[in-house]
């Protein structure tokens, strides 16, 4: 059978935090236990022709097998669960609540996540910055409650672990230990449960083994 290959850097700028989302994809590619390969761009590889052939928004992580070519990890992850078992429950409508949850993730969840983390920390400097900040912190919150309401005392989103609650630990990770995640006690053990998995653990420390390459050149330190 043939093994697919995923995309992702050999450096990046959040070092062994894991938050590029090839992790995702190592992630449900483990949670299936399907072997995969790893081609590692450089810095700014990505950008280049030749990659924009499998992402043409040049970004990672991409995903080929065979003759399938596909980029955005929400359709990377909803491919190899509907081609493996182990991240969708059985049943159709326990299925189509699993896609539902993870789209929810990357639509309703991811949006405000990184609006939050592009105001607090990229954009931080800007002179609007401290205007901004604390409208995207309420919004954020706003989404963060409607969130924890709906899970409750549940470990998981609908019964047992799926690819939504795959996506949505990942989409909820780059919060880490924010005071915002922290204002909720249910979510932040939610993303601890879903870091604790031995899946996920293998495939945060894959990604961190691949991460040989340099800072570019002017990078900050």
């Amino acid at each position: 059978m043939t093994r697919p290959t995923i995309t992702s850097y050999d450096w990046s700028p959040d070092g062994p935090r894991g938050l590029v989302r090839d992790v995702r994809v190592r992630w449900a590619l483990e949670e299936v236990g399907q072997a995969y390969d790893v081609r590692y761009l450089s810095w700014g590889e990505q950008k280049e022709a030749a990659h924009r052939t499998r992402s043409p928004f040049g970004q990672v992580p991409t995903f080929e097998k065979g003759d399938l070519v596909l980029f955005e990890s929400g359709a990377i992850i909803l491919y190899i669960a509907r081609q493996h078992s182990g991240l969708f429950p059985g049943g159709a409508d326990a299925k189509a609540r699993a896609e539902a949850w993870l789209l929810a993730a990357l639509n309703s969840v991811e949006p405000p996540v990184w609006d939050y983390v592009v105001a607090k920390i990229i954009e931080a400097r800007e002179p609007w910055a401290e205007t901004r900040l604390p409208v995207v912190e309420a919004r954020l919150r706003t989404r963060l409650g409607e969130l924890s309401n709906r899970l409750g005392d549940a470990d998981w989103l609908d019964g047992d672990f799926s690819a939504g609650d795959l996506m949505m630990v990942s989409v909820l990770r780059p919060l880490g230990t924010n005071p915002i995640l922290q204002e909720f006690p249910n979510l932040a053990a939610y993303v601890a449960r879903g870091e604790a998995r031995p899946a996920f653990r293998r495939s945060l420390d894959a990604r961190l083994a691949g991460l040989t390459g340099a800072a570019p050149a002017g990078w900050p330190h």
